[in-house]
């Protein structure tokens, strides 16, 4: 059966929409509804969305983006968490047989037994328009699960798409970069104006692509241990790495430790984590452990 034409992406359509059921944004929830057909189809575009994929769409709002990715792809998995959106999207998507609707919270989905019961635990793509305060937890949350993954491809805010793709000696570069490129390859795929909203969000957004690497780029022995000095090296802004990670007892590495450690990779005892790459991280991680 043919998909129908998706009818929302278009203010007067999502306005239709929101007054029929009497909506009120909730900003807990930080809901910002696309209203640009363009940037819908160029959502779909860089996620490579075809008949043979599975999605799992986060956040789906009023069913916007479901319409196109239903349209699209094989089957669809919206998940929503605002009970108030869930009659909305039994209405919006009523038309598409491929659609499945959750209302949960995505944190608290098993997505690994998901993909295993619907897509015969192949990888999945992932979709979302996510707000900004909890970009980062669902992100990480999706990546050290290993849930089995294609690609995820977000709306987020602008400087955390920024944050995700830049290299060492950015201001931007920290925790995130390293963590999300471990994980996966990021592209930024386009820069979307807060015109393409309702409500208008703040500041400006990116839709960003992660493609999640088959392996990871780097190898290293404790992967936990790992991110846990990164973190501590970014915690403190502008301090050596030895002071960052000496300020984390649990980690249990002296500063003489570091020190002998970054010598012996012939780098300076001051050098900063933001000044650091993933590899050079890792290899500080394995060769921490051989001194255990």
């Amino acid at each position: 059966m043919t998909a129908p034409k998706p009818f929302l992406g278009n203010p007067q359509g999502t306005i239709a929409v929101l007054n029929q059921y009497h909506f009120v944004f909730q900003k807990k929830f930080g809901q910002n509804f696309l209203i640009d057909a363009h940037v819908l189809d160029k959502i779909i575009r860089a996620a490579d969305i075809t008949e043979d994929d599975f999605v799992v769409e986060i956040g789906p709002g009023i069913g916007t983006m479901t319409q196109y990715l239903a349209s699209a792809a094989g089957h669809v998995v919206a998940i929503e968490i605002d009970k108030a959106l869930i009659p909305i999207l039994q209405d919006t998507l009523s038309g598409y047989h491929n659609v499945t609707i959750l209302h949960n919270d995505v944190m608290k989905v098993d997505l690994e037994e998901l993909a295993e019961k619907m897509n015969q635990g192949r990888p999945i793509k992932i979709v979302a328009n996510l707000p900004y305060y909890i970009t980062t937890p669902i992100i990480m949350g999706l990546f050290e699960k290993h849930v089995p993954l294609e690609s995820i491809t977000v709306m987020v805010q602008k400087e955390v798409a920024e944050r995700m793709q830049v290299g060492p000696g950015s201001k931007d570069y920290g925790a995130l970069s390293l963590a999300v490129q471990y994980y996966a390859e990021p592209y930024i795929v386009a820069n979307v104006p807060a015109n393409c909203f309702m409500p208008r969000p703040k500041v400006g957004s990116a839709v960003i692509r992660l493609t999640a690497h088959k392996k990871p780029p780097v190898e290293v022995q404790d992967e936990k241990l790992m991110f846990s000095i990164i973190r501590a090296s970014f915690n403190q802004r502008r301090k050596t790495l030895q002071n960052g990670i000496s300020h984390v007892a649990e980690l249990g590495i002296s500063k003489e430790q570091t020190v002998k450690v970054l010598e012996d990779m012939n780098l300076s005892p001051s050098i900063r984590g933001e000044a650091m790459t993933l590899s050079q991280f890792a290899e500080f991680t394995n060769r921490v452990l051989m001194t255990r």
